[in-house]
């Protein structure tokens, strides 16, 4: 159902069984998927593409133009997956044409209450932000990622899959896959919890907390580390994974 008050452009395209609620501004270049339930006073701009069974509630600002100074109007794109849930007041913009000139959010995220999801930021799928997290620009987030209410990560920092941040946290380096973040933003060991619940046997867990410990309690150095799990990587995938983010990292990893 399309409420009476909403004000939706000609050119916008709506797909079936889309509810939009009063009140609700759906701008030019807008793509709505099917099944999406869009609450009231909510505001999408273009060009953004959202895909299937979204649920967006009321008072998002989605689509907006960017925060970044150097932005001049460039025509620049949000793209949203299926499945996401994007809770009050959250605010999520697109690209910029200093960077790839599309922000991009997976499928079948929970994204909580007033968070920010700045320019040219990629998140994956299954990941969760609690309240008032907020990523700058050029973010990139993994999949079954968690960050607690009010924490906060640096421009071009990368979060690996299954990675935990601590509410409160200030990230200002890469968080290797896997690895708790505590409150004081500093490593706490591996998301074992997590884990468990995605299906990871003990084995598996073991071997991941034995390559944590190469890479934070052994006092090597991340070259050094890398060395070490690229061989322990020969029988475990989850490792060559750990190995290649740390061997890739442009603003180095949390320590």
């Amino acid at each position: 159902m399309i409420h009476s008050t909403a004000i939706i452009h000609p050119t916008a395209i709506i797909g079936d069984n889309v509810s939009i609620g009063p009140y609700s501004v759906i701008d030019a270049d807008v793509t709505i998927g099917d099944n999406t339930v869009i609450e009231p006073h909510v505001v999408i701009k273009g060009k953004t593409t959202i895909g299937q069974g979204n649920h967006i509630y009321q008072f998002c600002s989605i689509g907006e133009d960017c925060q970044d100074k150097k932005y001049a109007g460039e025509p620049t794109e949000l793209i949203i997956g299926d499945n996401n849930v994007i809770r009050e007041g959250a605010t999520v913009h697109r690209g910029t044409a200093q960077d790839k000139g599309v922000t991009r959010i997976g499928s079948n995220n929970l994204i909580m209450t007033y968070v920010h999801v700045a320019h040219d930021c990629v998140i994956g799928n299954n990941s969760i932000l609690a309240t008032n997290a907020t990523l700058a620009g050029h973010v990139t987030i993994g999949d079954w990622v968690i960050m607690g209410g009010l924490s906060a990560i640096h421009q071009f920092c990368h979060l690996g899959d299954h990675c935990f941040v601590g509410g409160g946290a200030i990230i200002l380096a890469d968080v290797p896959p896997y690895v708790m973040l505590g409150n004081d933003s500093r490593p706490r060991g591996i998301n074992s919890e997590g884990l468990k619940r995605r299906g990871f046997t003990s084995d598996r867990i073991l071997q991941i907390k034995r390559a944590y410990k190469v890479l934070y309690r052994n006092g090597n150095r991340a070259e050094e580390a890398v060395t070490q799990l690229l061989e322990m990587a020969k029988t475990s995938d989850e490792i060559k994974i750990l190995a290649d983010f740390v061997a890739n990292t442009s603003r180095g990893i949390v320590r």
